[in-house]
């Protein structure tokens, strides 16, 4: 389920909640409300009334007989009455009044079918007031008369008055209830736009990036998870932005790597041809035009090899294979059997070649077989750029436990836009055009391939060069 759509179900789901316990608390209320403010049922009034005028209608039963001719009597009845709040009216049978409290009222007389009232319904005629009727027995069960009792309903049923905590809960709780939504809808608001809204920029720039399109920015600025996760993100189609570019260059290196060996093999098989072609035509006169033949073919058959050679490490260091088996050797005998042979092929060039005066003998880590790869090429790279006439020279030395290994030449120099890209595959330089572009014949690839092959030493290779002075390779590797 969607975040959206659970948030929705959320929110309506906590509404209703807190509006049915709202409505709960209203019905609480307003039933405790209505139960406070409710008449009391007749029973309960009646039997209220008797407590009320019971002494009262004792004295009444007990002194009936007298009060018409007793003057006191009647006054403590009214006394009675007074401290009570109580009117009495007691009225023998025929209905002649013999006591009456009320002041005020000189009646002789009432009339018994509309003054004297038994029930609780019918002696209710005034508002507030009741007017009730209790008959006066003697100890015999024998009528004497009628007690009218004038009560006011609000001394006899005060009315109860409202707890006005009640209403205090009920505000209370009606807040709350109105809090806890504002909440709620604050809370998906607040989600909204802080965590689904990034959420669907971020969605968004996922598809430009599947599209291809890097340059969409994520951007948000606040500093908390959805910040860090908009960071890594943006981090991320970055390094995919950087990865697709270098893709893209090494697919149009590849791809000029392919036409650049097409051409160089090309250039030595079609010389070795036309050469072979004139032999067996026996347009050689002589012995020495076929020594000449086949000096040519064999430079053209060893350049080819270089080139194939230099493409296989390269694939394998594509692969991450390339061999590099080192044991342990003493320096002095790996590079003599190494410059030895470069010695001749270099002087026959027309390029002077230094040897070292002094190779130091000592103990080192060495797969002399892909030292002598680095070497050689770093003396083909020099013979491009120098002319005849021209020296090389190799020297050896120690510093700081390293044992460093200098060829030098003083040709033409390397320009300084192209320094800072010479270890990089691919790259052949400015100079790979123009008048020394058959010097300069290449895949660009060596000396990527020697900087590989040294740090698998636990070496290094470093250059220093100046135009038109010549140009110091050095290598260095670890003295056990």
């Amino acid at each position: 389920m969607y975040v959206k759509n659970w948030m929705k179900k959320w929110l309506w789901s906590t509404l209703i909640c807190v509006l049915l316990l709202f409505i709960c608390i209203l019905t609480l209320f307003f039933t405790n409300f209505h139960r406070n403010n409710e008449e009391p049922q007749n029973e309960y009034v009646i039997n209220q009334i008797r407590l009320k005028v019971n002494e009262q209608l004792l004295y009444i039963e007990d002194h009936f007989t007298s009060f018409e001719h007793n003057l006191n009597l009647r006054n403590s009845l009214k006394e009675m009455s007074n401290s009570e709040g109580i009117d009495i009216t007691v009225v023998q049978l025929d209905g002649k009044v013999i006591v009456n409290s009320i002041e005020g009222d000189i009646s002789q007389f009432i009339s018994l079918q509309e003054d004297l009232h038994y029930d609780l319904f019918t002696s209710q005629q005034q508002p507030g007031i009741i007017k009730i009727a209790f008959p006066i027995i003697n100890r015999t069960n024998e009528q004497l008369g009628n007690a009218i009792f004038t009560i006011d309903k609000d001394e006899l049923l005060p009315v109860k008055k409202t707890n006005p905590s009640n209403f205090i809960i009920l505000l209370t709780s009606g807040f709350l209830c109105f809090l806890m939504i504002v909440l709620a809808l604050y809370i998906v608001q607040k989600s909204k736009k802080e965590i689904l809204l990034p959420l669907n920029h971020l969605k968004k720039n996922s598809e430009e990036i599947i599209k291809g399109n890097y340059e969409q920015k994520t951007v948000y600025s606040r500093a908390d998870e959805i910040g860090e996760l908009c960071a890594v993100f943006d981090q991320m189609r970055l390094e995919i932005k950087n990865l697709t570019i270098q893709r893209d260059e090494q697919e149009q290196n590849q791809k000029k790597l392919i036409s650049s060996i097409s051409h160089e093999v090309r250039t030595p098989l079609t010389t070795i041809k036309a050469y072979l072609d004139a032999i067996s035509e026996g347009i050689c006169p002589d012995m020495d035009s076929l020594m000449s033949y086949i000096q040519t073919m064999q430079t053209n058959t060893e350049k080819m090899s270089r080139l194939i050679d230099d493409l296989f490490i390269h694939t394998l260091k594509e692969l991450g294979h390339i061999p590099v088996n080192l044991t342990e050797q003493y320096s002095k005998n790996v590079f003599t059997n190494i410059l030895h042979p470069i010695r001749h092929y270099v002087q026959t060039t027309g390029i002077h070649f230094i040897e070292p005066e002094y190779i130091p003998n000592v103990l080192i880590q060495v797969d002399k077989h892909r030292l002598e790869q680095v070497i050689s090429n770093l003396i083909t790279n020099a013979l491009k750029h120098t002319t005849k006439g021209d020296s090389i020279t190799v020297s050896i030395n120690i510093e700081n436990q390293l044992l460093c290994i200098n060829v030098i030449d003083n040709g033409n120099g390397i320009l300084p836009q192209d320094m800072p890209f010479i270890f990089e595959r691919y790259f052949r330089g400015i100079q790979a055009t123009g008048e020394t572009a058959v010097k300069n014949e290449g895949a660009g690839l060596g000396l990527s391939i020697c900087k590989h092959i040294m740090e698998a030493h636990n070496g290094s290779i470093s250059f220093k060069s100046k135009q038109n002075v010549g140009t110091t390779f050095t290598l260095t590797l670890p003295i056990i």
